[in-house]
């Protein structure tokens, strides 16, 4: 890989945390000699990262905007909900399967950290050992193609995701949902643990419409009239 690929694939990667972590919003500008400035490199790098970012959603080029962080519609959102909760499931059902020992302790472990989490009711620092949790499941699926799917699909997702956990109630929720999960994969009992995948990951009813209550102004597009 060249200097200029590697500094671009190290950009894509601190940029893309940013996106999901909320430190750049939907609508918010990428303007290439900022970036630059900002990371010390030359414009080349920048531009491959964003056009990189752009082919995974993140980003979109808009008419006398330039290049700014996507935002999605509402029917968008519940799409790729929809697919993220199909994939993750698919995961689920396979790690049951195939996980080894290790990768299972490994869970457990997590589990218990989003179990002390929930205890101090915050949202944001679940949310990162909740990202953990749910990657060892995507790596314990031993299918490298499914993996790297699911992780694009949930990057896209990832504010979106982040805002649920605002929800009253939700980190409790969530946390108890893992444990049911944990227990489905340890036992090796894949169809119970991909349909409760599928249940944690899926947002409709009445999910869905407090989600979208919460959802700051920005971060979805108006649906065309």
């Amino acid at each position: 890989m060249s200097r200029n690929g590697k500094l671009a694939t190290d950009l894509v990667q601190k940029l893309e945390r940013d996106i999901v972590t909320g430190v750049l919003k939907p609508g918010d500008k990428l303007d290439e000699r900022s970036l630059s400035e900002r990371f010390g490199v030359s414009r080349t790098p920048v531009r491959e990262a964003l056009q990189t970012l752009a082919g995974s959603g993140l980003v979109a080029t808009m008419p006398r905007r330039g290049t700014i962080v996507a935002s999605i519609t509402v029917a968008d959102l519940i799409e790729m909900f929809e697919v993220m909760a199909e994939l993750e499931a698919m995961c689920a059902r396979l790690a049951a399967r195939r996980m080894a020992r290790t990768d299972i302790e490994k869970l457990m472990a997590l589990g218990d950290e989003c179990g002390t989490l929930q205890e101090h009711a915050d949202a944001d620092a679940y949310y990162e050992a909740n990202v953990n949790f749910h990657e060892v499941i995507y790596a314990g699926c031993r299918n490298s193609f499914l993996e790297r799917q699911t992780k694009n699909v949930r990057n896209r997702l990832a504010p979106y995701r982040r805002l649920q956990l605002h929800r009253p109630g939700r980190v409790k929720k969530s946390n108890a949902e893992h444990s049911e999960i944990l227990d489905a994969i340890s036992n090796g009992d894949a169809e119970r643990a991909g349909r409760l995948m599928h249940q944690h990951v899926a947002v409709q009813g009445e999910a869905l419409n407090d989600l979208l209550a919460i959802v700051p102004r920005g971060y979805l597009e108006p649906l065309a009239s």
